[in-house]
C-alpha cells in the first residue's frame, strides 16, 4: 500500500468561534494547517486525477466547517474538521489539524494560540486464534490479552472457546479456537507483524505447515481491503472453509461482510459435520 502526506498551510478562513460573546459576534481570522494521508496505489497506477484526493476539496470542506456554526473551543472545530475529512475522503487514512487563532483576547504580548489534533481511520478488523499444544486456553488468553493492549488496535468482542477438531492435517491433538473482533488504524502488514511477534513471544517454533503449534493467529479481514501479495492474503484465503473460524466468528460478529457475503452466509454454506467444532463450557469469561 503506498501512502502520500498532503500538506496544506496557512488556509485562512474567517469564523465566529470562541467562548466570549464578542468572538461569536464579531468573529476573527482563523489559520488552519492540515497533514492528510492517503492511499495512492490506484491513482498512481491509472494517472488519474479522479483516484487521488484534490488539494482544492480538502480546503473547501475545512472553509465550509470553519465558516459555519460557531463552536467554543477552537479544540472542537479541529475536531470536526478531522472527523469531516475522514468521512468525505475514503482513501485518507489519517488528518492532522492544526487551528492558529492569530487574535486569541488574551491580555498579553503573543502572536496567537494554537491547537493540533490527530484523527485515524479505524477500520473493523478479525483475527483468529487456536492452539493445540501445552495450556491451550492460557495461551489463548495470554494473546487475546496482549491484542488487546495494541497501540492503535481497539479489542471490542472475543467469541467463547471452542473445542475443534485438526485442519488440513488430521494425525495431531484436537485446538481450542477462538475469535476475536475489533477496529484498528494499523496497516495489514502491521498486523501481520503483531500476529507473528505475539506468536513468537508464546514460543511458536516452525513447523509442518498446519501442523501442531503451540499458538496460531490469523488475520482474517481488514475492512473491506483485498490484499496479495508474497507475504499475506486478505481476506483470508481459507476462511469460507473453516468452521473452526466461522462458528466463533458467527457468534460476535454475524452481520460482518467479507468478500460480500456476511459471517452467517457464508457459516450456512459450510458443509459441517456434527461435533467438529463445539463451545467449551465454563469459559464465558472469554467475551
Amino acid at each position: 500500500m503506498k501512502l502520500t502526506t498532503i500538506e496544506i498551510r496557512g488556509l485562512t478562513v474567517f469564523g465566529r468561534h470562541g467562548v466570549l460573546p464578542e468572538e461569536t459576534r464579531l468573529g476573527q481570522k482563523f489559520v488552519i494547517d492540515l497533514d492528510v494521508e492517503a492511499e495512492i496505489d490506484v491513482a498512481v497506477a491509472t494517472d488519474d486525477y479522479a483516484h487521488a484526493v484534490c488539494y482544492a476539496a480538502l480546503c473547501e470542506k475545512t472553509v465550509e466547517i470553519v465558516g459555519g456554526a460557531p463552536f467554543k473551543l477552537i479544540e472542537t472545530l479541529a475536531d470536526r474538521i478531522a472527523a469531516r475529512l475522514l468521512a468525505d475522503f475514503p482513501s485518507v487514512t489519517r488528518v492532522g489539524v492544526k487551528v492558529h487563532k492569530p487574535a486569541a483576547p488574551i491580555p498579553h504580548p503573543l502572536s496567537g494560540v494554537s491547537v493540533s489534533i490527530e484523527r485515524k481511520r479505524l477500520l473493523p478488523v478479525g483475527f483468529s486464534l487456536g492452539s493445540n499444544l501445552g495450556a491451550r486456553e492460557s495461551f489463548l488468553h495470554t494473546a487475546l490479552t496482549w491484542l488487546g493492549t495494541q497501540e492503535g488496535l481497539e479489542i471490542d468482542a472475543i467469541s467463547r472457546f471452542y473445542d475443534s477438531a485438526p485442519w488440513g492435517k488430521a494425525d495431531q491433538p484436537g485446538f481450542v479456537n477462538a475469535c476475536a473482533i475489533g477496529r484498528t488504524s494499523l496497516s495489514p502488514h502491521a498486523l501481520l507483524r503483531l500476529c507473528k511477534e505475539i506468536e513468537n513471544r508464546l514460543g511458536r517454533l516452525p513447523g509442518v505447515h498446519w501442523g501442531p503449534r503451540a499458538i496460531d493467529i490469523d488475520l482474517l479481514y481488514l475492512g473491506d481491503r483485498t490484499l496479495r501479495d508474497h507475504v499475506l492474503i486478505l481476506p483470508h484465503p481459507f476462511l469460507h472453509e473453516r468452521a473452526f473460524v466461522l462458528v466463533p466468528l458467527a457468534e460476535i460478529a454475524p452481520h460482518q461482510r467479507i468478500g460480500g457475503r456476511s459471517v452467517c452466509e457464508l457459516l450456512n454454506e459450510l458443509p459441517r459435520e456434527p461435533g467438529d467444532v463445539t463451545a467449551r463450557a465454563g469459559n464465558e469469561e472469554t467475551r
